[in-house]
């Protein structure tokens, strides 16, 4: 177990210490702390093989069903060309024209087809559909069967676009007569690119058709109610002929939102057509070429610094590239603009933001949600300042960051739960910066003129490596923007069968976070039984109510309060007609009264003001809040960082499941030092280039720095246990504590991610 520090305030890392709860906290049990937490009930069966995988299913009868797709970036679809050698009676092929329902796979606009009608707009666009009854004759089918094309002019910068999914301006103060007043002004433009999700199991889906006329989909998903919503569109069906369950799910971290239902949606548009099971399993490189991406960015910051040091002014502009289609483009560039001043109080600030479209594959969610993209710009810049200061960057960010009753840009005050100064101690303690950073600076000077000589001309002797530390700091707004959770009116249900079993009615999937070990522990701990007695229905839109997607770190945080009030329902009820307690009564009171189910409905623990049109007021019921400390080297012939440990603190409300939120902890670091280091999506005529595992280069165990996660708990009052969320923060911070780390070690700023060797070279090479 890694440190965990129950006192926001502490002053060092001690043993676990446990909080009351705060004046209006709900108080609950100590989950996961007062008794040891059960392991992950997934983990035998991924151990041990016997988790079964979409691919793993057996369907009898059932055909394989491929896409055909665009080998152009944008262009009008005349039609498709086949070769007449082939034996097209047995194969089955669709066509937009097709599509039974709407042409549309709906996700918030109506902007993305099922299959090409006309125009291409991007590379491995989904153009056709086949089905075959094996895979050597599909196999055949799809390789003599080609698009009829006419070349259209493709767009591919974001700035070069006249067509915009959404923008936001976000206003406090007067920035304008602030920046009259600065003694420093601070400008940067810094840019991040794609990053690809990679999974480890592909997208795969199983379409079976029903006796009612409707479709039964098995797959890989994060959000069932997403595929249900998309099929019923598309294949002009009802709720209850669009039966969506979850299969074994190896991964999603955002890439199994929203494309899901492009693949559900085909695949039962071919199972609809030929009577019988449909598979549809990409391999990796259909993948990696035509699932969504991070969205890539352009931040350009303005920053205003008073003569005593203080943050005055800050003016920024974020730019997102949507792709083709929009998707969840409005959301991401939600949140990244209300994240873009970082977690740090300014009274005069100014952001816009835009998402534009480019005739490239879509972009979609991803752990952070447009929050990794503006971090990384905010704490270069903050970094840069310190630098001009020739000040402390910890000392800057203690001096900044916000405290309780701070106000955020879109005016939304911090009444609680801040624990912005609280990561910071910890992590710095941890690392021991203010040490390892004096030394540093002790011999930055000779270290940068040694750099600088060995990128002039690779002659310098005397040195051939150099090392730095970084740090980085960020906040991540817990669940949904503003009143997100409200208008979803997401249902949970806690049910005592008439067996006496009781059974947890949620649509939130286990995709390896820990879902199906954390929800049960909530139930039963209100219940007061063990979390074994507590079983959770299948993840099957006809047995589970609407409870939201596996998405935002909302799990815990929102659901687990759904499914903590149903218990507490269901736990009055019982004891009120039984005459006992809970855990002595439940199986003789269902012998006597059969099944009884309680559902519960969203309702907001806290008043959330948020002005959609504005974009002012409470953005967020609460926020979690990282500190990250990086310590690198650098190579000086080749520009390769290797990234030597991390020390990441983050406050994620209360623990639940410590080792599970160490996990996330550790997952979400690593991803993110591949994010600022290697992992790199190159591009040429809008399609990918480096679409296979052998040129997507990732972290592997041999590249994995040493991590230390450091828990930091300061409970939220409106979620019934505490917790604010874990999964995305810690993805906020490792990449650019990275970046300042190389700026310690050979004194370039690296203001483009990822920062592969290739741009560190060059930026020795500009300063030589």
């Amino acid at each position: 177990m890694r440190d965990r520090v129950s006192d926001p305030h502490a002053s060092a890392v001690g043993p676990i210490v446990l909080t009351p709860p705060a004046p209006g906290e709900v108080a609950a049990p100590p989950l996961g702390i007062a008794v040891p937490a059960p392991l992950r009930s997934v983990g035998p069966q991924k151990l041990t093989g016997e988790a079964l995988y979409t691919d793993d299913l057996v369907f009898p009868g059932a055909w394989s069903g491929a896409t055909i797709r665009s080998e152009e970036a944008h262009a009008r679809f005349l039609g498709l060309e086949h070769d007449p050698d082939v034996a097209w009676s047995k194969v089955v092929g669709m066509t937009a024209a097709d599509i039974p329902g709407d042409n549309v796979v709906s996700v918030i606009i109506d902007d993305m087809p099922a299959l090409v009608e006309d125009e291409i707009q991007h590379h491995s666009q989904a153009v056709a559909l086949l089905a075959a009854p094996d895979k050597a004759t599909l196999r055949e089918a799809k390789q003599r069967i080609r698009p009829i094309t006419e070349p259209l002019t493709p767009v591919f910068d974001p700035l070069e676009s006249d067509r915009q999914y959404a923008a936001y301006e976000i206003s406090k103060g007067d920035p304008a007569v602030a920046f009259e007043a600065a003694t420093l002004i601070v400008q940067g433009e810094y840019r991040v690119g794609h990053q690809e999700q990679l999974y480890i199991e592909n997208q795969a889906m199983i379409a079976e058709p029903r006796p009612d006329g409707g479709i039964t989909i098995t797959g890989s998903m994060q959000c069932p109610y997403y595929v249900h919503s998309a099929l019923k569109r598309a294949l002009a069906l009802s709720d209850e002929q669009a039966v969506i369950t979850q299969a074994e799910t190896g991964g999603g971290f955002g890439g199994k939102e929203e494309y899901p239902s492009v693949i559900a949606v085909h695949a039962a548009l071919l199972a609809q057509r030929v009577g019988k099971p449909v598979r549809m399993i990409y391999d990796r490189h259909e993948d990696i070429a035509s699932t969504t991406k991070r969205h890539p960015a352009i931040v350009r910051y303005r920053s205003g610094v008073s003569a005593d040091g203080r943050l005055i002014a800050q003016d920024i502009e974020v730019v997102m590239d949507g792709g083709a289609f929009c998707t969840l483009s409005p959301v991401v560039l939600s949140r990244g603009v209300l994240h873009a001043g970082g977690p740090y109080e300014c009274p005069n600030v100014h952001i816009t933001g835009r998402s534009m479209a480019t005739n490239t594959p879509p972009n979609g969610a991803f752990r952070g949600f447009g929050a990794p993209q503006v971090g990384f710009a905010h704490e270069l810049q903050v970094a840069r300042i310190a630098h001009e200061l020739e000040m402390s960057p910890a000392k800057l960010r203690e001096r900044w960051a916000y405290r309780e009753g701070g106000t955020t840009p879109s005016g939304q005050v911090l009444r609680e739960s801040v624990a912005a100064h609280a990561v910071l101690k910890q992590a710095t303690e941890a690392a021991d910066y203010g040490y390892v950073y004096e030394l540093s600076r002790q011999t930055r000077a000779v270290r940068w003129g040694q750099a600088a000589e060995a990128g002039a001309g690779f002659n310098s002797p005397r040195v051939r490596t150099a090392s730095g530390i970084g740090i980085a700091m960020g906040w991540h707004g817990a669940g949904f923007t503003g009143r997100g959770e409200v208008n979803m009116a997401s249902t949970a249900g806690v049910e005592l069968g008439d067996d006496g079993i009781i059974r947890l009615l949620i649509a939130n999937t286990e995709i390896g976070q820990g879902t199906n070990t954390v929800m049960p522990m909530i139930v039963a701990e209100v219940l007061g039984v063990d979390a074994s007695e507590v079983e959770l229905a299948p993840v099957d839109t006809s047995i589970v109510p609407n409870s939201g997607p596996t998405v935002a770190s909302r799990t815990v945080m929102i659901v687990g309060g759904l499914v903590s009030r149903a218990a507490a329902r269901l736990k009055a009820i019982v004891e009120e007609r039984s005459g006992g307690q809970f855990v002595d009564v439940y199986r003789q009171d269902a012998a006597t009264h059969g099944a009884t189910r309680i559902d519960q409905q969203y309702e907001s623990e806290v008043e959330v003001d948020f002005d959609e049109e504005t974009y002012t007021g409470d953005a967020y019921p609460a926020f979690g809040w990282a500190c990250a400390i990086a310590k690198v080297e650098v190579d000086l012939d080749t520009g390769e960082v290797r990234v030597h440990s991390v020390v990441s603190a983050d406050d994620v409300g209360r623990v639940i499941h410590p080792l599970l939120a160490e996990g996330q902890v550790e997952g979400g670091t690593l991803q993110s030092v591949g994010y600022g280091t290697i992992e790199e999506i190159k591009m040429a005529d809008g399609r990918y280039l480096n679409d296979r595992l052998s040129t997507y280069i990732i972290p592997t165990s041999m590249d994995a720095p040493d991590i230390k996660a450091i828990l930091v708990e300061a409970p939220f009052s409106g979620s019934p246990h505490g917790a604010k969320g874990v999964g995305e923060l810690p993805m906020n911070v490792a990449a650019p504590a990275v970046v300042d780390a190389i700026h310690d070690a050979v004194g370039v700023w690296i203001t483009e991610l990822p920062a592969t060797a290739e741009r560190v070279l060059a930026a020795l090479e500009s300063e030589a």
